[in-house]
């Protein structure tokens, strides 16, 4: 299946996007199709073995209106934005002016007499009705002319059976005009059968000023509806800014400037500070702090240095870089970003369908409504210009266009709030629906944790520590093994020298096998120890204990002896903690699925609160386990970031996918959070409620508003308080109607999501983690010192020392101060810098 977008001319209301939506609905070779009336756009999955974009253009211009493929990319044209073209709100401004320019001497000739203002007397007088009926046309005419798009559409759609908004105002403004023109035919036959009173009587009722005014109220609406509609993709918009056009091009060591289109994927880039990253990259040399908060709503500055990826669009804000193109055009991070947010706002969420089958017949019943009006106060003997009065109010009061934009206005400003704060809504539906959950299921690795393990204790036995983990890093050098990267690192961090290598070879599920100095050296699990020979001196009721810790242990051996174990743990995200309490204060059901072992599962999940665990899943069962719980009645979220996870993340109600975790994850998914950060989960959750209340808020206002105004306009109030809606009220009405929807969509750019997360505190138990810096700090025992010392405070819990980062994580109760913890530190022999 192909998908593709397209901008569409000629909507006006949801009458319009309900029409083109049906006809090309029935086209067998196309599978869906969403129309959006808020950026005139149309996305269509088809299949293009059967149909192509010529001919699904056509269908939509044999309906009478326009279509052309959009190409839209991050280097858009300067001038344009999502919604619409400065032309065209240029012409909108255009007419407007020209309408007022002529509406305003015409409401005043119209007026004046009546509230003796002064006018020139060759028009006041019974005398000169005439001079003042014609000139009172010729001022409508220019409305009329400048307005003409009205009728040409209205009219168009009139004849083909399929009505819409501008056919009800054609319908009305041209029955005020029709009917003046009628009534200067009636004045010049007074004059010429000397029948004053019938000349008075028209001379009253021409009806030409409710006719320029209907138009020009309307497009005033109209002015301000574009103005308003523009600001609801002023995120979208800003991200199209974040693309540089041009990238300084290092060749043969001279610098040149070239366009960003010239950029080819391996070119060498120079960025310095100040500038924007081009494209998407790798840095070959040089440190930079870059300013990542347009893509990931990360505040603070990310520290980057040689071989760390960078992505376009981000700031450069101090050092300087050389970098190697690796991605470039709508293959780049940024691209990717617009297109996900630039689909989610033109799909439809299923709340829509409401407002698209009420618009099927809504202006058909309108104008049935308008002409039953007109009958019955006709034959109640109110005579013709009465009856009129209430047929043109009904057919003006009733504009659809509140309806058509209720939902896509809170939808693009919801899509747009959250990619302002990392968050990507891949479909409205997604965004709709998330709220509904009542389960939350987390995958351990790189989700609850960082996924970055560290080394945590160094045990040897029978051997010098140093000697001990020169043998074990030697052995892990060649692996990139997740458990392997840490050991070395944390050696090398140590100064040592590691020794050569050779018959390398990795038992898989088990460990590594290699030979140093001569003599044979294993690492790996108890398993690979059992299958080699090696008696390890640690029972199982040892390393069960270091299991519950959440531990992971590798055992070594050299020259079939045992020498010692080192175990890791996977560093919990701070940022889980109160995502996962406030996840509980909104009363959702958190569930942790791994594929780890029970013992570490179990650990990680009592770190942050989690009390439901699924552990020893293997890749494939993952999924099954979400539709478990989905057969138990449960609306289930999942949220990962590996491979593994795309199963279930796509099996999931939703899918929410961490964006630093792999592009399976990500494609699988219904939300992409930009940074691994828990919190924007509960941000996700409460966008979702807000824009599905903001939806909810503009269809009510939309149905009272008709339901109230369409009786009034017909005269229900007439018999009993005397009121008659005048066109030009329900002209104004209508205008408001609209403008309102979209403001009220606009008061969503007001919230902050994370004003609303716990940060760090669980207020229930009135518990913080805090995270103190260590200095002296130099091997486990010291990590054991400083442990030990924290560990005997009252109200101190959950100690982690971390040695790499020479910092230790602390729960502490709302009574223990600083200066207890630094006391303790400095009687231990460290400081807490």
């Amino acid at each position: 299946m192909q998908k593709t977008h397209f901008e569409i001319n000629g909507m006006t209301c949801s009458a319009c996007s309900a029409r083109i939506e049906k006809t090309l609905a029935k086209i067998d070779a196309i599978d869906t199709v969403s129309v959006n009336l808020l950026t005139n756009s149309m996305l269509v999955n088809y299949d293009e073995a059967r149909i192509n974009t010529d001919q699904i253009i056509k269908a939509v211009e044999e309906i009478g209106y326009g279509a052309k493929s959009k190409h839209k990319s991050v280097d858009q044209k300067e001038g344009q934005t999502p919604l619409t073209t400065i032309s065209e709100a240029q012409e909108m401004k255009k007419r407007l002016l020209i309408s007022v320019v002529f509406t305003i001497p015409l409401l005043y000739l119209s007026m004046g007499e009546m509230l003796n203002w002064p006018l020139p007397s060759f028009i006041t007088g019974i005398n000169n009705a005439m001079v003042y009926a014609f000139s009172l046309f010729l001022l409508v005419i220019p409305v009329v002319v400048v307005n003409r798009r009205y009728f040409i559409v209205g009219f168009k759609n009139l004849l083909t059976l399929a009505p819409n908004m501008d056919s009800l105002i054609a319908l009305g403004s041209s029955a005020a005009v029709i009917y003046g023109i009628f009534a200067i035919y009636r004045i010049a036959w007074g004059f010429g059968h000397n029948n004053i009173e019938l000349v008075h009587h028209f001379a009253m009722n021409l009806y030409f000023e409710s006719a320029a005014t209907i138009l020009t109220l309307i497009t005033l609406g109209k002015f301000f509806e574009t103005r308003a509609k523009g600001q609801t993709s002023e995120a979208i918009t800003k991200l199209m800014d974040l693309a540089p056009k041009t990238a300084i091009l290092q060749r043969d060591g001279i610098e040149i400037e070239v366009a960003i289109d010239e950029v080819k994927v391996g070119d060498a880039l120079i960025v310095k500070a100040g500038s924007s990253i081009p494209v998407d990259g790798v840095i070959t040399n040089g440190y930079a702090s870059l300013d990542e908060s347009a893509i990931t709503g990360e505040s603070l500055p990310v520290e980057k240095k040689e071989g760390d990826r960078v992505t376009g669009g981000t700031i450069l804000k101090a050092g300087y870089i050389v970098m190697e193109a690796t991605a470039i055009g709508e293959n780049t991070a940024l691209a990717r970003i617009i297109a996900l947010v630039d689909e989610a706002t033109s799909s439809k969420a299923p709340i829509a369908k409401i407002a698209d089958r009420i618009s099927a017949f809504f202006v058909p019943a309108v104008i049935v409504i308008a002409l039953a009006a007109a009958v019955f106060w006709i034959s109640h003997g109110n005579g013709i210009e009465f009856a009129l009065t209430a047929g043109i109010a009904v057919l003006v009061i009733s504009c659809p266009c509140a309806l058509g934009l209720a939902t896509p206005t809170a939808i693009m400003v919801g899509t747009g709030l959250g990619a302002s704060h990392g968050i990507l809504f891949k479909s409205a539906e997604a965004l709709e629906t998330l709220k509904l959950a009542d389960t939350i299921v987390l995958d351990k690795t790189g989700t609850v944790t960082l996924g970055k393990p560290m080394v945590t204790d160094i045990m040897p036995h029978e051997i010098a520590e140093t000697e001990f983990l020169r043998y074990a890093a030697s052995l892990e050098k060649n692996s990139s093994h997740p458990l392997s990267i840490p050991i070395v690192n944390y050696a090398r961090g140590l100064g040592l020298e590691l020794e050569e290598l050779s018959n390398y070879e990795i038992i898989p599920g088990q460990g590594i096998i290699g030979i140093i100095k001569g003599q044979t050296v294993i690492g790996g699990n108890r398993s690979l120890m059992t299958d080699k020979g090696v008696d390890i001196a640690i029972d199982e009721g040892e390393e069960k204990h270091l299991a519950m810790q959440g531990k992971t242990i590798l055992y070594f051996a050299y020259s079939e002896k045992y020498i010692g174990f080192i175990t890791l743990a996977d560093t919990l995200n701070q940022t889980s903690l109160s995502a996962v309490a406030h996840l509980k204060k909104m009363g959702k059901s958190i569930v942790m699925l791994t594929g780890d072992n029970s013992y570490t599962a179990e650990a990680i999940a009592k770190q942050v609160g989690i009390e439901t665990v699924i552990a020893n899943v293997r890749p494939e069962e993952k999924e099954k386990e979400i539709l478990s719980l989905q057969e138990t009645g449960r609306n289930v979220v999942m949220v990962g970031d590996g491979i593994n996870d795309a199963p279930a993340l796509a099996r999931a109600n939703i899918g929410i996918a961490i964006g630093t975790g792999t592009e399976i994850a990500i494609e699988s998914a219904d939300v992409v959070l930009m940074k691994s950060d828990l919190r924007d989960v509960v941000a996700s959750m409460h966008i979702s409620s807000m824009v599905v209340r903001n939806i909810k808020q503009n269809l009510f206002w939309a149905f009272v508003y008709n339901i109230i105004g369409i009786p009034i306009a017909a005269g229900l109030l007439y018999p009993q308080f005397g009121l008659l809606l005048s066109p030009m009220i329900a002209a104004a009405a209508m205008s408001f109607s609209s403008l309102s929807v979209v403001s009220n969509a606009l008061r969503l750019k007001l919230y902050n999501p994370k004003n609303v997360i716990i940060d760090y505190i669980n207020q229930e138990e009135s518990v913080m983690i805090k995270t103190l810096k260590i200095e002296g700090m130099s091997c486990m025992h010291c990590v054991g010192a400083v442990t030990k010392a924290l560990n005997a405070i009252d109200g101190v819990s959950n100690v982690k020392v971390d040695l790499e980062s020479k910092t230790a994580s602390v729960e502490i109760d709302a009574g223990v101060e600083d200066k207890t913890l630094q006391v303790a530190v400095e009687e231990a022999g460290f400081q807490i810098k």
